[in-house]
């Protein structure tokens, strides 16, 4: 792997059911298991889910016109499979982007379709990274870190 794919968080427990996580450039931010009101790992993943896509259309079509209103709704499903096991479906990114009156509003929305599908087909690495389906590696490195 090249030093440019690679990316990274650490996850550090400050009580029971309570983190932070931090990435290289020193950003930090509450993850929970929902009895406060820390983001919980589904909603991170829903989150960097629209997020993703957010930033691509976002850079594409306020190239045209800066935006006068910009949402993204992500939902899910949070379900016990026929194995057991929890997972999501049913995930939806609805966008609600709004452009100023003039030709260069018309520009950004014209762009609008054509950029949420570029970014659902091929830019976006979290949501095709989700449809796809990649291996998770889990590993205990607890007797590595104490040597």
């Amino acid at each position: 792997m090249s030093e440019d794919s690679f990316r990274s968080v650490e996850i550090e427990r400050s009580s029971v059911g309570q983190y932070v996580v931090r990435n290289v450039r020193g950003g930090s931010l509450s993850m929970g298991t929902g009895g406060d009101d820390s983001f919980t790992p589904v909603e991170l993943l829903l989150a960097a889910l629209g997020g993703c896509t957010a930033a691509d259309v976002d850079y594409v079509t306020s190239r045209r016109a800066e935006p006068t209103g910009f949402t993204v709704e992500v939902t899910g499903d949070k379900i016990k499979d026929e194995t057991g096991g929890n997972r999501m479906r049913n995930l939806r990114l609805a966008f609600t982007v709004t452009f100023p009156e003039g030709e260069d509003g018309d520009r950004a929305r014209e762009a609008l379709p054509r950029s949420l599908r570029q970014s659902h087909d091929r830019l976006c690495t979290v949501s095709r990274t989700v449809e796809l389906g990649t291996p998770v590696t889990v590993v205990d490195t607890t007797a590595a870190a104490a040597d």
